[in-house]
């Protein structure tokens, strides 16, 4: 069990920012399409984290042209180069699922005022 975590260690990213729950985030994530490779940009409200150590994962959803939609990111995936930072939200819940049922500027989650 000790090779496994010792092995799980090495592969963490070791730069990634505290993503929390209710943060607006910007992930640059690579795209391959067919022979080239890209950076796409997909900016959005962090509304659920899963797991824990290397198998974590963040769920980000935006709505684009009237439609959510919704990525699952794992954290230390080589997939993405970095994740920044917009705004940190202020949330009372680990999971806001419940923004999938609003709409508008029901669906925006309060800024941490500092």
């Amino acid at each position: 069990m000790d090779a496994l975590k010792h092995i799980a260690s090495e592969c963490m990213k070791e730069n990634m920012p505290q993503v929390e729950i209710g943060d607006t985030v910007k992930v640059h994530v690579w795209v391959i399409e067919g022979e080239k490779r890209r950076i796409q940009v997909f900016e959005g409200t962090v509304i659920a984290k899963k797991h824990g150590g290397i198998s974590e994962t963040f769920t980000v959803r935006r709505v684009a042209h009237g439609c959510g939609v919704e990525r699952v990111f794992p954290i230390h995936s080589p997939n993405i180069e970095k994740v920044e930072l917009v705004r940190k939200g202020r949330v009372r819940r680990s999971k806001l699922y419940y923004l999938r049922d609003r709409v508008g500027k029901a669906a925006k989650v309060k800024e941490i005022v500092r």
